[in-house]
């Protein structure tokens, strides 16, 4: 068995980003095993499904131990991803595996992913302009039982059809259905309803797929220390940095899913990285420093104590 250090480096950037955003797991690491290294599909998806199995864990410790899990949320996320994932995997054994079925779910799910990552950058934009800030505390919040369970079964069952992009959508929904709670909330929840939902996934792989342990190992190497890091800047940094991290990973995971070559998706997010330094050098101007008057200084009497004072 040999490990490749090219495999431990691109995990170590995927995993990073899992454990930061919650997403992009399934979406990054599978098309990079496929397109970089020349991994069979097969072996790519099920090495991939069986690596996360120690990565996401990893991620949810970290966040349950600083307090930014719901488990009643999992419980409920889970009760409805879990069923789901066995149907979605049955359908997709009645379809014969059809490529034209999967490949035209991963389409539709792309063009979902590119629609929320426009959606929560219009949100941001309206939170900004009305003051609103996501303060909601993850264990007061009321869970509506009935949505939760329906975007576990949106998950769970586009992991079972695909074995990827159950992160980046259930984050975009989860989002949307509690606006009030911060982003890193949000993806320590995630991180901990995929661990059941990855494991039986996981299990379908190692029973029906091709895993090499070579390509698993340098996955694990990689991600599970990548992960652990993301996640406790995560599980610490502010919503206003945390959400434009995930907005960047859910808009890359769309445009994959719908297509875009890996030449082109790479110019497209440099593009988008460096409009983003622009508008934001353009909005802050941080070279433009507040220079206090020279009768501010400290040590200095102002103006108006000096005419207070009244001549000598």
């Amino acid at each position: 068995m040999s490990i490749d250090p090219y495999i431990v480096l691109g995990s170590a950037v995927v995993g990073f980003l899992v454990g930061l955003t919650g997403a992009g797991g399934g979406a990054l690491m599978t098309p990079m095993l496929i397109l970089l290294f020349g991994i069979k599909p097969s072996t790519a998806i099920s090495s991939d499904l069986v690596a996360a199995v120690l990565m996401r864990p990893v991620g949810a410790i970290v966040h349950l131990s600083k307090g930014t899990v719901n488990l009643r949320l999992v419980g409920w996320m889970v009760m409805g991803s879990v069923p789901m994932a066995f149907l979605g995997t049955y359908i997709l054994h009645l379809l014969g595996s059809a490529k034209s079925a999967e490949q035209g779910i991963q389409i539709a799910l792309g063009a979902a992913l590119l629609l929320g990552a426009a959606a929560m950058l219009l949100r941001y934009a309206l939170d900004r302009r009305s003051g609103h800030m996501r303060e909601g505390v993850v264990h007061e919040m009321a869970v509506r039982p009935l949505p939760t369970v329906l975007i576990g079964m949106i998950g769970g069952f586009t992991v079972g059809m695909t074995s990827v992009g159950s992160g980046s959508l259930m984050i975009v929904l989860l989002l949307f259905l509690y606006p009030m709670l911060g982003a890193n909330q949000l993806v320590g929840t995630d991180l901990t309803q995929a661990v059941p939902l990855t494991l039986a996934a996981a299990l379908g792989a190692l029973a029906f797929g091709h895993v090499e342990l070579a390509v698993t190992t340098s996955l694990v190497i990689g991600s599970v220390p990548a992960v652990l890091v993301g996640s406790f800047l995560s599980s610490r940094a502010p919503d206003r940095y945390i959400r434009p991290a995930i907005t960047f990973v859910i808009f890359a995971s769309g445009l994959k899913y719908v297509g875009v070559s890996t030449t082109l998706l790479g110019w497209i997010l440099c593009a988008v990285l460096l409009g983003a330094a622009v508008l934001w050098l353009a909005y802050y101007r941080p070279w433009q420093k507040d220079v206090l008057p020279a009768d501010a200084l400290p040590g200095r009497p102002t103006s108006v104590a000096s005419d207070a004072a009244g001549p000598d």
